[in-house]
């Protein structure tokens, strides 16, 4: 596909040009095909073709692409110099986080490139040496002609680069300080926030404004937020990003996720005439109830004309038929009995009152989703009769703290020492477990042993967990899906080992409901890769008799909440069943008070959790239904 933003009445609020694109792998591919046209446009031209490379997530397939294209298509990378955008310091080049590294692994070994013409910023310097090697960048860059392209990601600080907010619009090649958030970001794959740089080198806003064109990378809902306001919002200092506002040339490379915050598809009622179904209307008047702060069955004519929605009235009005629809519409999305309610009309509920009781598979991505995400309606499920499995499709041992798998280990070799176990690989399990966590890699990679017994303390917490929601261990299924076993953050991708698992487990119990975790926000990518392995799954299985009455509901995870206008199964939580969730959320003790991957948010995932669920059924309750403790709320997917 080429790369062009269609400007129209729908795009009037945005400021930098935009294309939305089905899948990143689809931007990317994108990408790096107009790289490639201007890497052959520079042969012709007998010139050198000056690229800005960015390192992170975003770029990988662009990479992929390109190195596809030298292999198959014999796209020469002879006449490329690059310059890339930035560097941790200190930052020892051989380091596995260096973006020498990075850029090695992921590119430039697999490229006719010469090694003169990489340029990337020195993380090995001493201090004194910064200065000068930054105005050195700087005029090397300008001696190569300028940047011809500047790919860009973007961080939810609205960072480019390494150009945190306060960073001003000239600023040029220098040392920086990370913010709290960035380096957050950055602490999974560091293992920790302590490991994490503090300072780095990047180029400066005002050198990424001097290329002639700019591409930016963003994929997935958590980009959303920092999307809109740089593409909608003022020129601010405190979202550097803003500032490709000026430049003439740029381009934002967005999938659904990342542009779904724009007001094109966030309110479009707002830019032009619109589509009006029953998912539009209801996502309308859910706008409109907390804009004027009323509930539903109290807006009126006017309050659709003064906000926007005169169409809406017009096509489907008066106000009080629409407002009937819609209650009824979201008063039909809650329902006490997730697995159907027997002998019962069931027309206007969300799950089927038959068979009675149900099978039912909730798919965990790591070990303790299922009590977080979904705590309240599984206990709902099996104290309502139905036969509950639980398959948690990763052994989650990257999140245990060494101390805590030492703890474990430790309590091993004390048994076996004081009740004499004659074996002495057992008895000396400490020790092999100790040399084994000082040996440790920079990389933080774990050894097989070391894992193992992660993973052991994982599962343990998650039949703890299970148990106090009242299932037998026989309905706890561990799947271990190979992707996820790298033992680094990174994870491969989904392949057909992972999904023949998945398919064993579902085909073992032929259920008749199916929950997954629909949380693609999640910063890991571990949901997304879980929800791939489903999804590929069920469309192998869909042809099977007892797929035919299976219906599969989507669940989001401690990130994000699903749109009240997007949910299609609340179920409420009474508050002893929530005070049960949290018990069970507490039988995850490796997740408890200080966790690995714990993001930007400081709540622990009970408190998240909660707060979540309370909000849910508080925004239930400000529309004008029924007031409940708490929500967890369920979409379904039609396969």
């Amino acid at each position: 596909m080429a790369l062009k933003a269609t400007q129209s009445e729908k795009t009037m609020y945005e400021r930098i040009p935009s294309v939305v694109v089905g899948s990143p792998s689809e931007g990317a591919i994108a990408v790096a095909h107009e790289i490639a046209d201007i890497i052959k446009k520079r042969q012709e031209e007998g010139r050198n073709a000056v690229l800005g490379l960015a390192t992170g997530s975003s770029p990988i397939k662009v990479y992929d692409e390109l190195i596809r294209m030298h292999r198959e298509e014999g796209l020469s990378f002879q006449n490329v110099v690059t310059f890339n955008l930035d560097e941790y310091f200190p930052m020892p080049a051989d380091s596995v986080h260096s973006y020498v590294q990075f850029m090695n692994e992921q590119l430039f070994k697999h490229i006719d490139i010469k090694p003169e013409n990489i340029h990337i910023p020195d993380g090995t310097l001493d201090q004194s040496e910064v200065f000068q090697f930054c105005s050195d960048y700087e005029r090397k860059i300008d001696e190569a002609g300028g940047l011809d392209i500047q790919i860009l990601g973007i961080g939810r600080t609205g960072h480019i680069g390494f150009n945190e907010p306060g960073s001003i619009r000239d600023s040029i090649t220098r040392m920086v300080t990370l913010d709290i958030v960035t380096r957050r970001d950055a602490s999974a794959t560091f293992f920790g926030l302590n490991n994490v740089p503090r300072r780095a080198i990047t180029m400066g806003v005002g050198t990424i404004l001097r290329a002639r064109r700019i591409l930016l990378m963003a994929w997935g809902d958590s980009k959303a937020p920092i999307i809109q306001k740089t593409i909608e919002g003022p020129i601010n200092d405190q979202i550097p990003a803003t500032f490709l506002q000026e430049h003439k040339n740029t381009l934002f490379i967005l999938d659904e996720g990342a542009a779904s915050y724009l007001t094109r598809n966030k309110l479009p009622w707002l830019v032009g005439s619109h589509d009006w179904d029953d998912f539009n209307v209801r996502k309308a008047v859910v706008w409109l109830c907390q804009k004027v702060n009323k509930a539903v069955l109290k807006l009126t004519d006017e309050d659709y004309n003064e906000n926007g929605l005169g169409e809406l009235v017009t096509e489907h009005g008066p106000a009080y038929n629409i407002n009937i629809k819609v209650f009824n519409q979201l008063q039909h999305t809650i329902t006490g009995w997730p697995g159907g309610k027997p002998n019962a009309d069931d027309s206007n509920r969300p799950e089927r009152k038959a068979p009675f009781p149900k099978r039912a598979i909730i798919f965990s991505p790591h070990p303790d989703d299922d009590v977080i995400s979904m705590g309240g309606t599984f206990i709902r499920l099996v104290d309502q009769g139905h036969e509950v499995h639980v398959a948690y499709q990763t052994s989650g041992n990257i999140a245990v703290f060494d101390e805590d798998a030492l703890r474990f280990a430790d309590f091993i070799s004390d048994y076996a020492e004081i009740f004499n176990v004659k074996d002495e690989e057992l008895q000396n399990l400490y020790d092999t477990f100790k040399s084994a966590v000082d040996d440790k890699s920079e990389a933080g990679v774990d050894s097989e042993a070391v894992r193992a017994i992660k993973g052991l303390i994982r599962r343990g917490e998650a039949k703890a967990g299970c148990r106090s929601v009242g299932i037998p261990d026989e309905q706890i299924h561990f799947l271990n899906l190979p992707f996820y076993e790298t033992g680094k953050v990174k994870k491969n991708p989904v392949g057909p080992a992972d999904i023949k698992i998945v398919e064993d487990i579902i085909r073992k119990v032929k259920p008749h409901q199916i929950y997954a975790a629909g949380d693609l926000a999640d910063p890991h990518g571990t949901h997304k890769v879980c929800l791939e392995a489903i999804f590929a799954a069920v469309e192998n299985l869909k042809h099977e008799d007892f797929m035919k009455d299976c219906w599969v509901w989507l669940y989001r995870g401690a990130w994000h909440e699903w749109d009240i206008e997007e949910i299609e199964m609340a179920v409420p939580i009474s508050p002893e069943e929530l005070i049960r969730k949290r018990t069970a959320i507490f039988k995850h003790q490796s997740q408890k008070d200080n966790v690995m991957f714990q993001g930007t948010d400081k709540r622990e995932f009970w408190e998240r959790a909660e707060d979540r669920n309370r909000n849910t059924a508080r925004l239930y309750d400000q529309l004008g239904l029924a007031e409940y403790e708490a929500m967890e709320a369920f979409v379904r997917w039609h396969f």
